[in-house]
């Protein structure tokens, strides 16, 4: 089992910058996946994801915008989201699995979530 905790959320203007970060602890290989999602009111959609060995993937709404990159020697996952829109407001949770999942953007394959961090964007 893998535990996660994200952290960098906050509140900015439009066309800035934020990281967030996501630490993972526990077994190494329940982290094989990764991606980060984000939710409105119950709404939660995969935003970017990355796997073992940095093959990336990308929501339409953000491609361009947002880097998914993660550090297996600081056990942590990062989402550097540039030129913010309002429309990026939402909680952001990081996910993992072990297994390469059907569809990264499905939620229902991964194994461990992270508890959230809000980030608010600003016109």
């Amino acid at each position: 089992q893998v535990q996660l905790v994200e952290s960098g959320g906050g509140s900015v203007q439009a066309g800035e910058s934020l990281t967030l970060s996501c630490t993972y602890t526990g077994d190494r290989f329940g982290a094989n996946y990764m991606a980060w999602f984000r939710q409105v009111s119950t709404e939660r959609r995969g935003v970017a994801a990355i796997t073992f060995d940095g093959v990336t993937s990308y929501a339409d709404s953000v491609k361009g915008r947002f880097t998914i990159s993660r550090d297996d020697a600081k056990n942590t996952l990062y989402l550097q989201m540039n030129n913010l829109e309002p429309d990026d407001t939402a909680e952001y949770y990081c996910a993992a699995t072990s297994k390469r999942p059907y569809k990264w953007s499905f939620l229902t394959p991964y194994e461990a979530w992270g508890q959230g961090t809000q980030v608010t964007v600003s016109s």
